[in-house]
């Protein structure tokens, strides 16, 4: 997937660090949004955002621009029994998922987000997926009208808390 500006591709392993700082940053940042005092292992896992990789059919993909900076990343699922979240989405079948999706503040506007987006669209439907399985939080307005935009539809039963977080479920039928 590209646009004139930016490629998606896999982030390399000695990509994984700047990536792991730009979700710190990005989720950190977020009205609404729990503070690494609040949360230290989820941030912890942001920081190690590479570390999804060693589980089977996980990818980071991250949005390079023409002069190699990383403008976004996200976590894709090809197989949803590693998605990690709360709830039943881990439990669904022919499903592929994605996670943690974060834009460089200072690209937002670009269609970074919604490239990153389409390529994991385009991964499950090369997998002959029926359905993409995604998480927002209130505190993500921006993502959440972008994903509704891109047709998913909000799915109560993937809902759950994460803390005293509510998490909303959304799923794209292909």
């Amino acid at each position: 997937m590209e646009n004139e500006k930016y490629t998606v591709r896999n982030a390399r392993t000695n990509e994984f660090a700047e990536v792991g700082k730009l979700m710190v940053r990005v989720y950190s940042q977020l009205e609404g949004f729990p503070k690494e005092s609040e949360q230290p292992e989820y941030y912890k896992m942001l920081a190690n955002i590479g570390d999804l990789t060693k589980k089977p059919q996980t990818e980071l993909l991250v949005a390079v621009s023409s002069n190699a900076k990383i403008a976004g990343g996200v976590v894709y699922f090809n197989d949803m029994q590693y998605y990690g979240s709360g709830g039943t989405a881990t439990q669904e079948k022919n499903a592929s998922g994605f996670r943690l999706l974060a834009v460089d503040p200072s690209v937002r506007g670009e269609g970074i987000g919604k490239l990153l987006t389409n390529k994991c669209i385009s991964k499950a439907r090369d997998q002959k997926h029926a359905q993409v399985i995604i998480h927002t939080t209130k505190a993500m307005q921006t993502a959440w009208k972008m994903y509704e935009k891109l047709g998913f539809k909000r799915s109560e039963d993937l809902d759950f808390k994460q803390g005293e977080l509510p998490v909303f479920g959304f799923r794209l039928w292909l």
